[in-house]
């Protein structure tokens, strides 16, 4: 099963360097997750991944339930050997799925929702969402929940939090896959005092670790960041902690600094295949024209197989005629951009220079003054 280590404590902040041992390897954390949504990180081998130095990606249990289907992930012996991917997996619980689907009714026993595919009608609930995580045999699993939309009422929040309360209680019954790990997860909107409530229920479940979810669903960062600063107190320090869908330099840096551990997003794998590049001095966007004759790197601080070998004015050209090849090279650089941001983040913190990395950070653009 799962084991968490923690390495060292920043001096500074809230910040920690941990490690994490599961059934599949070992994860060095902070650690930034790539999403995985259909058994595989678009545009991207997993030999690239490996190459990357990825220890774990996510699956999506909702996607993989409606294609390829229970049936045929069974018959593989679960996702690992289904997409070849020998390291660690996390699954979401399709929570989050739930939400961003209109057509729904939510119900005390779970959700009925139409399916995307066919119309046809599926009942979420924590049972099934267990049972399609333990046949996907996932590393880490996490606790169905409801994910609420942010202009929701106080009133239906305080409601929510008691659902995923008792979701969560159905999920530690049915989940019984032996080296699996069950994550809960904390909700509660935009209210400091919900968040609290729901925290503290979560926790009493005693979880192998813990996920904020509900944040980064169209909330201002300084929103984002009051919550974060106000529930992390409650949540125990020696389980590693998981803020869910996050991907920014300046979220990153946000949650690190308040102790979190673990989180993913699917923003440079998105952005590498719209034609934007993550770089040390933020983004830009290779398909403007300025860029067609251009011979030089993405980013010169970058030593990616990328920039060390193709130039903007070629990548640009590719976008420019809608190239496969153009997609893939720039999905690589943001995941490699993100993923060594994130290690020069644990190596700040094994120095004790957390805000000097911080400052730095600032001082190129890459972060905002609302991160400090």
């Amino acid at each position: 099963m799962l084991k968490y280590e923690i390495l060292k404590k920043s001096k500074e902040t809230k910040a920690r360097l941990g490690k994490l041992s599961l059934p599949h390897g070992e994860i060095f954390t902070p650690v930034f997750m790539p999403v995985g949504t259909n058994a595989t990180v678009k545009a991207m081998w997993t030999d690239d991944l490996k190459d990357l130095d990825v220890g774990i990606i996510l699956g999506n249990a909702f996607h993989l339930y409606l294609r390829p289907g229970l049936e045929v992930i069974d018959s593989f012996n679960g996702l690992h050997n289904f997409m070849k991917w020998d390291r660690a997996i996390l699954t979401d619980s399709g929570g989050f799925q739930v939400f961003s689907i209109r057509n729904k009714k939510v119900e005390e026993e779970g959700v009925k929702i139409k399916s995307p595919l066919d119309g046809s009608e599926i009942f979420m609930t924590p049972e099934l969402s267990m049972k399609i995580q333990m046949v996907l045999g996932s590393d880490i699993a996490m606790a169905f929940d409801e994910c609420v939309h942010p202009d929701m009422d106080e009133k239906y929040v305080e409601e929510s939090i008691e659902r995923t309360y008792n979701w969560a209680k159905e999920c530690k019954k049915y989940n019984n896959k032996e080296n699996q790990s069950l994550f809960g997860i904390i909700q509660g909107g935009f209210s400091e005092e919900l968040r609290k409530k729901s925290a503290e229920q979560i926790v009493s479940l005693d979880f192998e670790g813990y996920a904020i979810g509900g944040l980064s669903v169209g909330e201002s960062f300084p929103v984002t960041k009051k919550i974060l600063d106000a529930v992390m107190k409650y949540v125990p320090e020696d389980k590693p902690r998981y803020i869910m869908g996050i991907g920014t330099p300046d979220l990153i840096i946000s949650a690190v600094e308040n102790g979190i551990d673990m989180f993913d997003c699917v923003l440079p794998t998105r952005m590498g295949r719209h034609g934007t590049a993550l770089t040390n001095y933020g983004k830009i966007n290779l398909k403007a024209g300025k860029y067609k004759f251009i011979d030089k790197p993405i980013d010169e601080e970058c030593n990616c197989k990328v920039c060390k070998k193709y130039s903007i004015g070629y990548i640009h050209h590719l976008f420019k005629r809608d190239e496969i090849f153009g997609k893939m090279l720039l999905t690589y650089h943001n995941l490699h951009f993100l993923l060594d941001f994130v290690k020069r983040v644990r190596d700040s913190i094994y120095k004790d220079e957390f805000l000097s990395f911080k400052k730095e950070c600032l001082d190129k653009g890459l972060i905002t003054l609302e991160s400090f």
